[in-house]
């Protein structure tokens, strides 16, 4: 599901483009080393958001350029300054609430804001004119079910994410594996925000 996830965001919401450059928030997460991977692929500038520097070695390796911890910089001016003030191509956020308004303005003119998620809550509503001010923006809030909406979709979408990860172009990353009666311990973990990759449970 979070493979399909990158690729339909990569490939159809906002597709991107070799030397284009892209911000991807939650870089370390599920989704976003998916997508830092799927990007670089398609040789898109990788910029992303994390929290810890453990978290950013873990971006780098899934082939990240340039890492920012949100938590020690201010994402907006440090995005700004990595691009001499040119801003992204596409900015991919699951974030949400308070990722939202500064992501617009790292946006260059006529380029694309992917909002696919809302970890930090929902964006509130905002008068369309903004992206208009900002550049004439485009802005998406796409869902993974209309992007696998046939079956011929979904088994192409699938077929894709396999084939990468068969090639080796796709690296999975298993955080760890708990014995299902400790479901519970991985779900606080989950959400502590402890865990940087696949949690299996396992009977």
């Amino acid at each position: 599901m979070q493979g399909m996830t990158a690729h339909y965001l990569s490939h159809d919401a906002c597709p991107l483009k070799k030397g284009e450059t892209a911000l991807v928030h939650a870089a370390a997460g599920g989704v976003g080393l998916l997508r830092v991977q799927m990007a670089h692929n398609l040789g898109a500038r990788v910029m992303g958001t994390v929290s810890a520097e453990q978290k950013a070695q873990l971006a780098r390796e899934a082939g990240a350029d340039e890492l920012i911890l949100y938590t020690q910089e201010d994402f907006e001016a440090e995005t700004k300054r990595l691009t001499e003030g040119q801003g992204v191509d596409v900015v991919y956020d699951s974030v949400g609430k308070t990722t939202f308004e500064k992501g617009l303005n790292v946006l260059r003119p006529r380029r694309c804001m992917v909002l696919y998620g809302a970890s930090s809550g929902a964006v509130p509503p905002f008068d369309p004119i903004v992206l208009t001010q900002k550049g004439s923006l485009f802005l998406t809030r796409p869902s993974l079910g209309a992007y696998i909406s046939t079956a011929d979709e979904l088994q192409q979408r699938a077929s894709a994410v396999f084939r990468m990860i068969a090639g080796g172009q796709l690296k999975l990353r298993i955080e760890h594996t708990y014995p299902l009666k400790d479901a519970a311990q991985a779900h606080r973990d989950l959400e502590a925000r402890k865990t940087t990759g696949k949690l299996l449970l396992v009977n």
